[in-house]
């Protein structure tokens, strides 16, 4: 935002009266004690918008005059489309352009047009249809559960001015980056968000050591801004690949490698958490500290796969990075016509009898069953030639054609890992679907009674719903599921299944129907299956029951204690996060312990 128009969404709001300032203290105390009055426990809530507490005009701009001049007010970014923006004390702060709204709803449904946006949540269920661009200019606009400002952080002071702020008037905190999040955490109702996107350094590390560490070879060191693609384009200048998401703007230092991080290289390499050699934290004090191996051992454990957003702020990352190589891809599109459903279900149980082969050649496979048909849009993998490639497939294209059934395929190769990348084209955007997951384990696929089980739950959940699933194989590289924080049920999995509906733009009652009917009946035909199982937390179901266990396994009481140790009172919050669940967003966003 324009510093223009900060002093514009300034002048709409008048100076609010200080009545207290919530002392840290006081804080720790009221979560740990909490009032009792009558025999029940009160809550301790943070300060919403509406509250005396609220700070003052005054106070906000005494952050902005601290943080350079970066502080944002939201206006969120769709308010173009509607002639009335109601900012945070019920003021009209209209932005109406119908010519940028044109351009908006044309390009919604890239995430390119949402990373610029310092407070876009990207996934739309998680804005309660606040300020929606499909309704007409008449529908209103407000703040809903987007966060009402942002510090747009370049420097580590920044960081810490807002991590103060927020703590001194305790109001709720979000950290966030580029946005992408199926779960809600990039947003927050009536928080302070510090954005890390601008941190957009990258080193390069020609020959890593560390006393600690066996690992001797190339290393980035990245910082909390940094984006899949622009790691992968610095890794290919200097002739090296790294673990990295296969969208290009998902950012990697924060939920994406916290959370465990699937990748295109995962079956050669692991999980982006198992990557990771050190990271550069601050913590709730505002120190700034080095986690490793020697270093803060138990919050680097933790910050490889126990999720984002609730043990600290990453700062930076020192990843491995590997020498480039060729790689191949395939493709397969088969159409359903109506009449071929059967066999269809038929060839899928061959490809799921064939991933155990494929990933263990160190390939990445990607596929998707729906009403119209099965596709496998890529298998890529490094190191083997199409020929190979295609021989890994061919109990599948055999099966096909003994089945009668009409296919493209197609495999090709490239030189290195940029190209094989950049030819894969568009991807998912999280604006587009409710979404939920479930980790399909290994050995449902390695008898025929097993495999029969899995389709027949496919089957059940694609003839509603589009269902992808993501092959890997990380069981090796670990010397124990428990040597980082990632969910153990990664090392024992095949594949990660998610189940995608569309977004109802228009119908928002549809869109909570379609969330309900997802954690009630098309999950729940995987989770029978796989009794005991997990997730991968970051395309996980937000509403998944028993979130404790699914998302982060055996690991979630040590995680906790750390959690404890590092955030004692809760500052860092983040839907499904670990130590969430002794809080509570209500309706009207204000979050409160439980």
């Amino acid at each position: 935002m324009s510093q223009g128009l900060y002093d514009r969404l300034r002048t709409t709001m008048s100076t609010r009266r200080l009545v207290g300032i919530v002392s840290v203290g006081i804080v720790a105390a009221a979560i740990a004690v909490r009032n009792r009055n009558g025999g029940s426990i009160q809550p301790f809530c943070r300060v919403i918008t509406s509250d005396p507490e609220w700070p003052g005009q005054d106070e906000w701009d005494s952050l902005n005059k601290t943080v350079e001049g970066r502080l944002i007010a939201t206006v969120p970014l769709a308010a173009p489309c509607h002639y009335s923006f109601v900012d945070d004390e019920g003021k009209n702060a209209s932005v109406y352009d119908q010519d940028v709204c044109d351009n908006l709803r044309s390009n919604w449904f890239s995430a390119t047009n949402h990373l610029p946006s310092a407070s876009s949540p990207m996934s739309y269920l998680f804005t309660n249809d606040s300020c929606n661009p499909f309704l007409g200019p008449d529908s209103p606009c407000t703040l809903g559960y987007y966060v009402s400002y942002t510090v747009n952080a370049t420097t580590t002071q920044h960081v810490q001015a807002a991590l103060r702020f927020v703590q001194r008037h305790n109001i709720r905190l979000v950290i966030r980056n580029t946005g992408h999040d199926y779960l809600g955490k990039s947003t927050g109702a009536h928080a302070l968000a510090i954005w890390t996107h601008h941190f957009k350094s990258i080193d390069l590390i020609e020959q890593y050591q560390h006393q600690s560490s066996d690992y001797r070879g190339p290393a980035l060191k990245v910082g909390a801004g940094v984006e899949g693609g622009e790691i992968y384009q610095f890794a290919h200048d200097h002739g090296l690949m790294a673990v990295a998401g296969n969208c290009p703007n998902v950012g990697i230092t924060g939920g994406y490698v916290q959370g465990g991080g699937v990748s295109i290289l995962s079956s050669k390499f692991g999980l982006a958490a198992d990557q990771v050699l050190s990271f550069q934290v601050m913590t709730v004090s505002g120190d700034i500290v080095t986690a490793d191996p020697t270093h803060n051992e138990d919050l680097f454990w933790a910050l490889r796969g126990g999720g984002g957003g609730t043990f600290g702020i990453v700062l930076s990352m020192t990843v491995k990075a590997f020498p480039d190589t060729f790689f191949s891809t395939a493709s397969l599109m088969l159409l359903n016509d109506g009449n071929n459903t059967d066999t269809i279900y038929s060839a899928l149980g061959t490809f799921l009898q064939s991933l155990p082969s494929l990933v263990d050649a160190g390939a990445w496979v990607v596929w998707v069953a729906a009403p119209f048909g099965f596709m496998i849009s890529p298998a890529m993998v490094s190191g083997l030639h199409p020929a190979e490639l295609d021989a890994l497939l061919k109990p599948t294209l055999d099966r096909m054609d003994q089945l009668q059934l009409q296919y493209q395929y197609s495999s090709l190769e490239f030189p290195g890992f940029l190209s094989a990348y950049q030819s894969l084209g568009t991807t998912w955007n999280v604006s587009d679907y409710n979404a939920g997951g479930r980790l399909i384990p290994r050995e449902l696929v390695e008898d025929d009674a097993g495999t029969e089980t899995l389709v027949g739950a496919i089957r059940y959940i694609t003839s509603q719903a589009l269902m992808s699933g993501v092959a890997f194989n990380v069981s090796h590289a670990v010397t124990s599921p428990d040597e980082v924080a990632a969910n153990p049920y990664f090392r024992k999995s095949i594949f990660s299944a998610v189940v995608g509906a569309p977004i109802n733009y228009t119908n928002w009652a549809t869109n909570e129907a379609t969330q309900d009917t997802m954690t009630r009946n098309l999950l729940p035909a995987l989770n029978s299956i796989t009794p005991n199982g997990g997730v991968y937390l970051n395309e996980a179901d937000f509403q998944a029951p028993n979130f404790e266990r699914t998302f982060y396994g055996d690991h979630y009481k040590r995680l906790l204690g750390i959690k404890q140790k590092y955030d004692p009172d809760s500052i860092f919050y983040a839907r499904t996060a670990v130590g969430s669940g002794s809080w509570e967003q209500r309706l009207d966003g204000r979050l409160c312990t439980v």
